[in-house]
This record gives structure tokens, C-alpha cells and sequence, in this order.
């Protein structure tokens, strides 16, 4: 086969353009890892009083699941969802006596993954599609996933949601900067550790108009999360299974 001079000159070129990709790749990501927000334990604290403020509000969940490609499922059975709101007395079921007031009781409160620093969910994957990172985000690798919904069945806070059909066809929106999932793999928050990557908040904590979601690292004293647990009476969610979740609830 002859190739002339314009045919060369093109057939040159292609190692040139993928080493090219490959340089602006690694500087992406040599810019990105300077630019990312790094702590030694992430937390997220919840004020419920705020979160209150306008009941009918969920633009911190659409912009979770916006940017998560989480689907939407009418059906209660197939739902999936990262950040949703239950009633407070739901959330908290061991804060309320029948001598106790009921200003809470019928309020919403937000519940995503705790992020657990013993997270059961951790200790019963059998393929370590789900692991906790050195700064306590907990992780998942949903190509590792098999589906075995040990995670599910593990985490006492039904933080994790499992894709019984293809999710894809219920995305009314796509973000193409961020993996779509398959039937059969569990997914759930992750703190959006991609923003963090990018020194961004989590989509949730950026779209409240209310303030009322407060995220930081735990290892920093002058952090807005330490100042809150300092200033402000907190509680966990069901703190006596020793799984001490690292979202706190100002009450």
C-alpha cells in the first residue's frame, strides 16, 4: 500500500496527539489533586430547626441526585435515593416519651450514609466494593459490587439502596461528569468525595439556601464543624450500637 506525503504526515501525528492527551490528563489531575479539600476525618452536621424552616425545601436532594445520576423510582419498592428526609420521630425513635414535648414530632430531618467510623457495612463486603478511606469517607466500587446486599442488610441506618431494574432509562437528567450504575449494584452518599477531588463542597451543602447543613473536618479546631459541636447540643443516630456515625443533628 502506498502512502503519500499528507497520509504520513496524519499517521505521524496519532502518537503525538495520544502522548498530547495523556500530558493535559496528568496535569488535570495534577491541578485538581492541588485544588482538593483534604481532612483527617469529614463530618457533616444537620440543624434540624433550620431544615424546618421551609418544609416543603428538598433543593439539597435534587442537587445531590442531580449530580449523582441517582434515578428516580415511583415506586416505594425500587426507590433509590443518597439524601432524602424522614419524620424526626422516625430518625430519632429513642428521643421521644410520652412525657416529652412533640415540637419535633412530624418534622423533617435529612439522613444520608452516617459514614461511620465502625461501619458495619465495611466489615461484611465480601469483595471490598465498599471500604472507608483514610479521612472516614466511606466508599463504593460499584464495578466490584456482585450484589449480594450483605452491605444493606448490615447498615442500621437504611443508607443504602439497591438496583433492582437498569436505573439508567429514569434519569431525567444526565450528568456525563459523573458514572451511571447498573441493575443488580448497591449505591448510596459518598460526601461527594468527586467535589471534594475538585475542592468543592458536597452538592447538598451548596444548594441549602437555609445554611442548614454544616460540613467539615473533624481534625480541624477551627473548622465550622468543631465550632458547632462546641457551641451546640448534637445527637447521633442510634449512637449505642457503637458505630459512631460522623453526622451530628443540632436540636
Amino acid at each position: 500500500m502506498r502512502i503519500d506525503r499528507k497520509g504520513f504526515l496524519k499517521l505521524a501525528s496519532i502518537p503525538l496527539a495520544v502522548a498530547g492527551r495523556k500530558l493535559l490528563g496528568a496535569a488535570q489531575k495534577a491541578a485538581t489533586a492541588a485544588n482538593a479539600l483534604r481532612g483527617q476525618r469529614w463530618a457533616m452536621v444537620v440543624d434540624i430547626a433550620r431544615c424546618a424552616k421551609d418544609q416543603g425545601c428538598d433543593d439539597c436532594i435534587r442537587a445531590c441526585h442531580r449530580v449523582h445520576n441517582v434515578p428516580k423510582f415511583t415506586e416505594r419498592a425500587r426507590e433509590v435515593k443518597w439524601i432524602w428526609k424522614e419524620p424526626f420521630e422516625m430518625v430519632f425513635p429513642h428521643q421521644r416519651t410520652q412525657y416529652s414535648q412533640t415540637a419535633w414530632e412530624g418534622k423533617p430531618a435529612m439522613v444520608f450514609c452516617n459514614h461511620c467510623e465502625r461501619p458495619p457495612c465495611v466489615r461484611v463486603c465480601p469483595t471490598q466494593a465498599t471500604w472507608k478511606r483514610p479521612d472516614g469517607i466511606v466508599m463504593m466500587d460499584w464495578h466490584r459490587c456482585i450484589g449480594c446486599r450483605y452491605c444493606v442488610a448490615a447498615c442500621p441506618y437504611g443508607s443504602r439502596s439497591f438496583n433492582w431494574v437498569d436505573p439508567r432509562p429514569r434519569l431525567a437528567e444526565l450528568n456525563p461528569d459523573f458514572p451511571t450504575r447498573t441493575k443488580g449494584v448497591v449505591e448510596k452518599c459518598t460526601f461527594c468525595d468527586e467535589r471534594l477531588a475538585k475542592g468543592q463542597p458536597p452538592a447538598c451543602v451548596e444548594a441549602c439556601k437555609e445554611k442548614a447543613l454544616a460540613f467539615g473536618d473533624l481534625g480541624d479546631a477551627g473548622s465550622a464543624v468543631r465550632e458547632l459541636l462546641r457551641t451546640r447540643y448534637t445527637i447521633r443516630r442510634k449512637p449505642e450500637l457503637g458505630t459512631e456515625p460522623e453526622v451530628y443533628y443540632i436540636i
